[in-house]
């Protein structure tokens, strides 16, 4: 049984304020590139993007900058097509990822947050020979990317008088359907071209090359507009890094292609900024995973938020009491989201508006506790993890996606390819059931699994279980597994000094819970640690988890 969603949401946006709607996209738009110059020429003195740095920047603006810096790259990276970029979200990272789209190359955002082995790795698969970043940058991140460094504040004393004139001119006076004699990205277009590749977090083992076509992106910010309703007055807060699936395609491309106004900042932890930029720009829109809205709880004030009227969070599960706090202390009901990186990344989101149920009856578009229902377009079904059999709706399996969002497939890896897109379905890996109204639910990962006496144990079920005894909004604990000669597995938890209680008080009542006896694992299994590791992404680093358990066994 599949699940195909509503062709558009239907219903009214929960906010008093009158909302315009944006169209849909042009079918004209046929590739990222062009899709932003059309809107560009449209939006011309409207905000693009702004930073914690105090840059500004409009859309005609932000064109003239990515025509005159694409020029002068053209010069100095010669015929490079995958070009590696080293920058934070920020009005400079916005405009490089634009000049390199412009000029027919494919950008590469590189994890900086990652360890020199995977940035390098990344690197040689995509064969990049130029990384384009910055002094600030270089001088803050340990890490030094393999091939030749193009450092932007260089690059800006190339740019000179004719460079500036070339661009103002084609930006103001070229005809849109020219502009193709101009720019390689407008040239040869090609909605199933390479648009980017991001590197998988390496969470589970060496980074694979995610290639995600202009089709992939353009879909994917057509379905978020659709699903959210967002419109021309949406600020969007850009706080994830481009390098990551959703900051490359919600705050950067989406905002791009509608013309919406992004307000970047690199540190997405930064509680005190972060609230100092949604406050004077009167953000409207915040995508953000749960750990980092976790700190800005605890350091920010509710009047901060004010102008807030979607909270997206994803990339991690939203724990009820989390989602109750949010609710409690800031009065803002959070919106719970899904998607993968292989899947452009968004693949279902919960709404403040209505929507239609499989039944055909009208629902509420929010429902806690899912991840919303899938964005237009996309299919959903589950099948069996051990024969991989259709189940039926309803029934609990390996959730897997069919829509246009779906990722060309891995760089250079015909078979791990194979292994999870299989007749035009992505096998997320991923545990959920989809119910009667098409929500979808997600129980776990399946590598977030132990085989426990021969028993599959959760790792969410028992983190969740931790959180709700300790009473805490901080993620204070996290669970792994080791092997074990007699059990097959075992459970370690890792846990930080905010623990509240003690591990044997914690263990006995664990016990009177209802958590099953064989999930609850001994005192002896908890190992303290000074804070739970998590990606750039924010989400956990199951690897470093893995290897802080070891270490505790090897002492």
């Amino acid at each position: 049984m599949s699940l195909q969603a509503a062709t558009h949401p239907t219903g009214v946006a929960n906010d008093p304020a009158p909302l315009t709607p944006l169209p849909g996209l042009p079918a004209r738009w046929s590739s990222l590139g062009r899709a932003f110059v059309t809107t560009a020429r449209a939006r011309r003195g409207a905000p693009a993007f702004v930073d914690s740095t105090g840059a500004s920047l409009t859309y005609r603006q932000a064109l003239i900058k990515a025509l005159a810096l694409g020029r002068v790259l053209e010069r100095v990276i010669g015929p490079a097509k995958n070009v590696g970029v080293l920058l934070p979200p920020t009005c400079a990272g916005a405009v490089t990822n634009l000049a390199l789209t412009l000029q027919g190359r494919v950008p590469v955002n590189l994890n900086y947050t990652a360890n020199q082995e995977s940035v390098d790795s990344a690197i040689d698969q995509a064969g990049i020979t130029h990384v384009l970043s910055s002094k600030r940058m270089l001088e803050r991140i340990p890490l030094t990317p393999k091939g030749e460094i193009v450092v932007l504040e260089d690059i800006a004393t190339l740019v000179g008088p004719s460079d500036k004139a070339w661009a103002a001119a084609v930006a103001l006076l070229v005809p849109t359907s020219a502009m193709g004699s101009f720019l390689p990205g407008l040239r040869d277009e090609e909605l199933e071209a390479p648009a980017t590749i991001i590197f998988t977090s390496g969470s589970t083992g060496q980074p694979k090359g995610v290639v995600l076509t202009h089709r992939n992106i353009l879909s994917n910010a057509e379905q978020i507009r659709s699903q959210i309703e967002l419109v021309p007055e949406d600020v969007v807060l850009g706080i994830l890094p481009f390098f990551h699936s959703f900051g490359y395609t919600v705050p950067l491309w989406t905002v791009a292609c509608l013309g919406l106004k992004a307000v970047y900042h690199p540190n997405p932890l930064d509680a005190q900024v972060v609230a100092k930029l949604t406050r004077e720009h009167k953000a409207t829109v915040i995508l953000a995973t749960p750990t980092f809205v976790r700190s800005y709880l605890k350091r920010c004030k509710r009047e901060d938020f004010s102008t807030v009227r979607l909270l997206v969070l994803g990339a991690e599960k939203l724990k009820p009491e989390l989602a109750q706090q949010i609710r409690d202390l800031w009065g803002i009901e959070p919106l719970e989201g899904y998607g993968c990186t292989e899947t452009g990344p968004v693949v279902s989101v919960n709404t403040p508006l209505q929507h239609r149920s499989l039944s055909g009856q009208m629902v509420a578009g929010n429902r806690p506790g899912t991840v919303g229902q899938p964005i237009p377009g996309t299919i959903i079904k589950t099948v069996d993890p051990e024969s991989g059999e259709d189940l039926p709706q309803g029934s609990e399996g390996i959730i897997c996606v069919k829509g246009p969002q779906i990722m060309q497939g891995y760089l250079n890896r015909p078979e791990a390819t194979a292994e999870v897109l299989k007749d035009g379905w992505y096998w997320t890996g991923d545990l959920g059931r989809v119910d009667d109204d098409g929500f979808i639910i997600i129980t776990d990962r399946l590598n977030r699994f132990s085989k426990v006496a021969g028993e599959m144990v959760p790792h969410g079920a028992v983190e969740s279980a931790i959180q709700e005894l300790v009473g805490v909004v901080e993620a204070v604990s996290a669970v792994t597994s080791v092997p074990d000669p007699k059990r097959g597995e075992r459970l370690i938890v890792l846990y930080t000094p905010e623990l509240p209680l003690e591990p044997k008080e914690l263990v006995r009542k664990l016990q009177d819970s209802p958590l099953p006896k064989l999930w609850i694992p001994s005192a002896d299994d908890f190992v303290p640690i000074d804070s739970i590791p998590v990606l750039g992404s924010g989400k956990l680093d199951l690897r470093k988890l893995r290897e802080l358990a070891r270490e505790h066994l090897e002492r």
